[in-house]
């Protein structure tokens, strides 16, 4: 029952399944008999003959329906056999025609043929043409790119490669020769690099070269400008005195000719100086601008930058390294200057005219570094310069040196800080080449008075030295100013010194009272240093005699007086008002009081010196038995020349000529109390003593003739009391007297030492013994050598409680 009912529900399925595959596509028979496969066991197997038995009945359809037509077939054939031969037939008049129908249009086959392929060629002959038109801009672009590379057009060649590049080649990239193209750009560019930069390298060598010639119009058009400048406002004034000259009705004449022929320079001088030449009118800077363009385009920029600077950098080097021999001559420094100015030209040319290549730092930079060695060089060079003209000459150099470049916008304080530098060595040498002035000056000088025989010699004088006398006015002529010809020729050159001083302040940018201070600094050194040291040099000299020291006594007091014309003189060229403050004044004063003092030294030295020429000539005997009744002859001369002496003294300040008389006094005492006391001098005689008696006597005449005036009293006796007291002593043999009284302030004998009467006595017992052969036998000899004996035994004592007490 169960296999009854297995089969009764499967046989529905089957018939469905048999249904789906009849019915549907094939594509969807496979899902159908998974799902026979899915069923119940052995369905598959009923399914199978399930399907033999439709196979069965489609079978025996298709045969009914064969059999139903038949029939119809079988007539079919028949009526096939019937038309064969009316086939043949037809098969061979077609053969028949189609053959005459070849043979008729091989004519037309063979035109036909050239006509296809006459439109084949047309056809590729359009191609052709298209794409010629469309490969021939890139051949003219290439072509235009040769000529640009022949020409040195580079930076348009780089343009027009960028063109091909962008433009052209995309529409051409199939074909080989652009291919060639493309590979070819890339070397075309390197090229172009390489040429360009040796153009720069080129350039850059050639500004090397030319630095100095551009840095020479620079500094020329500089200087140039600012004499324009000064020439405008000479111009002013003197269109102002013009006026004044009109306004005030003074006659033209000479004063308008003047006048005129300025005017006329000063337009010259302004044409010429609107004629000025830029940096671009000197150098083509195109190799610059085009290696600059052509390294932008190429995007290698920064590398062109860091070239340019470096090789600049070097060549600013070489430009600040000066010659050895550079300080010699001002056309070293010249060409030292010019090159850097030319340098830095072309430097401030390279910053406002490209963009980055150079930058306002990188040119600080450059020019702090320039500036630190030039100040190096200079401080360097500048101290072996001896010559104050060359020195002048630099100072000049360094101005419109700084004047330059602060016209392009560097810096240059520095520069002038230096100058102060140079000029404190610049006034070195003027102070050196016036120190030989003021010798050649005191070498020519005969110290005498200048004499005058009429007034127009008199003028003469007076014009060049400020010398106001109301009483030498007064004197008919001739007559003789006090001072020598040197006075108003050191007076000259102190002006011409001033004068010189005063050229290197120009141009410094310093007020008046700064250049009033400066020039009355450096005129005190030359009044200080210069003129004082040649002054006691010359005083030192051995050649220079009293008469000579008497009358530099004199130049200076005229000198010191004329210092304060030399105030006037350094007031008028700089403008200050006398009443300025801080003014500073001129050290004459103290200058010319050291030369007097030490000349008047020198006085009393060579004085001292003469006197003692004339001791040495003396020739005494000193074992004489009587005088000669009169004084001695060298010191009659010795009276004679300082008579004489102090008559030209008279021209001195009286306190110079006392003291010069006191001196030599005092002197010619001391050294005939040395001589006396002298320890060669073994023995001396009564008649020895009283000779040097009289020779005292008349010095101490001498003394009371007031051979200077304005001494007191005695004063001046006062020099010989020494050796009067001790004569006295001896001459009067007050012995007891002298040695009761000794000690006491009103001593008669107050100024005699024990020791220094204890020598002549020693020198005298010895005198008396020898010369006293029978001395012994003689009471009244004897009676005196006791005395002696007593006395030296005192006079020892006396020296001994000295010395004890000492």
């Amino acid at each position: 029952m169960a296999e009854s009912g297995e089969g009764v529900g499967t046989v529905p399925e089957h018939e469905r399944i048999l249904q789906e595959i009849e019915s549907t596509d094939t594509a969807c028979v496979g899902p159908t008999l998974r799902s026979v496969y899915d069923d119940q066991p052995n369905a598959h197997k009923k399914f199978m003959e399930k399907l033999d038995a439709c196979i069965r009945n489609h079978d025996k359809e298709i045969e009914k329906m064969c059999n139903f037509h038949h029939q119809g077939f079988v007539d079919a054939i028949t009526e096939l056999l019937k038309v064969r031969t009316d086939a043949e037939k037809l098969k061979v008049q077609v053969t028949d025609t189609n053959r005459r129908f070849q043979d008729a249009g091989k004519e037309v086959i063979v035109q036909t043929e050239d006509i296809i392929r006459c439109r084949i060629q047309q056809r590729n002959i359009t191609t052709v043409v298209e794409k010629l038109q469309l490969c021939l801009p890139v051949l003219e672009m290439y072509s235009k790119l040769k000529e640009q590379m022949n020409a040195k057009r580079y930076y348009s060649a780089l343009k027009t490669m960028e063109q091909l590049e962008n433009v052209y080649f995309p529409r051409v990239s199939q074909y080989r020769f652009c291919q060639l193209m493309i590979e070819n750009l890339p070397k075309l560019r390197e090229d172009i690099k390489e040429i360009s930069m040796s153009d720069l390298k080129d350039f850059l060598e050639s500004i090397r070269k030319h630095s100095d010639k551009i840095g020479e119009t620079a500094m020329k058009q500089a200087q140039q400008q600012k004499t324009f400048s000064v020439v405008l406002q000479k111009q002013n004034n003197l269109k102002f005195v013009k006026k004044m000259y009109n306004n005030d009705s003074i006659p033209g004449g000479r004063n308008e000719i003047v006048l005129k022929h300025t005017f006329e320079e000063e337009d010259e001088n302004e044409e010429e100086v609107m004629r000025v030449l830029t940096v671009q009118d000197l150098v083509d800077f195109s190799p610059v601008y085009q290696c600059l363009h052509i390294y932008s385009v190429l995007g290698d920029e920064e590398t062109f930058e860091n070239y340019y600077r470096k090789q600049r950098k070097k060549q600013a080097r070489l430009v600040l390294q000066p010659q050895s021999n550079m300080h010699e001559t001002v056309d070293g420094y010249r060409r030292y200057f010019t090159q850097i100015v030319g340098f830095f030209v072309v430097e401030d040319h390279i910053l406002h005219v490209t963009q980055g290549l150079v930058t306002r730092a990188y040119t600080d930079e450059l020019w702090n570094m320039a500036l630190s060695k030039i100040i190096a060089v200079l401080r360097a060079h500048s101290s072996y310069c001896t010559d104050p003209d060359l020195v002048l000459e630099l100072k000049n150099l360094i101005v419109i040196f700084a004047d330059t470049l602060q016209g392009y916008g560097f810096p240059v304080n520095r520069l002038f800080d230096l100058l102060f530098e140079i000029r404190d060595q610049y006034n070195e040498t003027l102070l050196k080449k016036w120190a030989g002035v003021f010798r050649d000056i005191f070498e020519e000088d005969n110290y005498s008075p200048i004499p005058v025989v009429n007034e127009e010699e008199y003028k003469i004088v007076i014009s060049k030295f400020p010398f106001q006398d109301p009483d030498l006015e007064k004197q008919s002529f001739p007559k003789k100013f006090p001072m020598s010809q040197s006075v108003p020729h050191i007076y000259i050159q102190v002006k011409e010194f001033i004068y010189a001083s005063l050229k290197f302040s120009e141009s410094l940018h310093r007020s008046s009272t700064e250049i009033d201070d400066m020039l009355r600094k450096s005129t005190n050194l030359l009044l200080t240093r210069t003129l004082n040291s040649c002054l006691l040099n010359l005083i030192r000299k051995p050649h220079i005699g009293l008469t000579e020291l008497v009358q530099i006594i004199i130049n200076t007091t005229h000198l010191e007086q004329a210092c304060k014309y030399l105030e006037d003189f350094i007031t008028n060229i700089t403008n200050i008002s006398q009443e300025t403050v801080h003014t500073t004044r001129l050290y004459g004063l103290s200058t010319f009081k050291d030369a007097r003092h030490a000349a008047e030294g020198e006085i009393y030295t060579k004085l001292n010196q003469k006197i003692d020429e004339f001791v040495q000539l003396a020739d005494y005997d000193w074992t004489m038995s009587e005088p000669d009744g009169r004084a001695s002859g060298y010191l009659m001369d010795l009276i004679n020349f300082l008579r004489s002496i102090f008559q030209v003294f008279t021209h001195l300040p009286g306190k110079v000529a006392q003291t010069a008389c006191m001196s030599a006094c005092q002197h010619l005492s001391t050294s005939l109390m040395q001589m006396l006391l002298d320890n060669e001098l073994k023995q001396i005689s009564m008649g020895a003593v009283q000779q040097f008696n009289l020779d005292v006597i008349q010095c101490e005449l001498f003394a009371s003739s007031e051979p200077v005036p304005g001494f007191q009293g005695d004063t001046l006796q006062l020099a010989f009391i020494d050796l009067r007291q001790l004569l006295d002593l001896f001459m009067v043999w007050d012995w007891s007297t002298y040695l009761a009284d000794y000690g006491q302030p009103a001593s008669k004998y107050l100024r005699v030492n024990p020791n220094t009467a204890l020598t002549l006595l020693e020198k005298m017992k010895d005198t008396s013994k020898k010369n006293n052969i029978f001395a012994q036998f003689r009471k009244n000899d004897r009676d005196k050598q006791k005395l002696i004996e007593t006395v030296m035994k005192q006079l020892r004592s006396l020296v001994n409680g000295m010395s004890h007490h000492t």
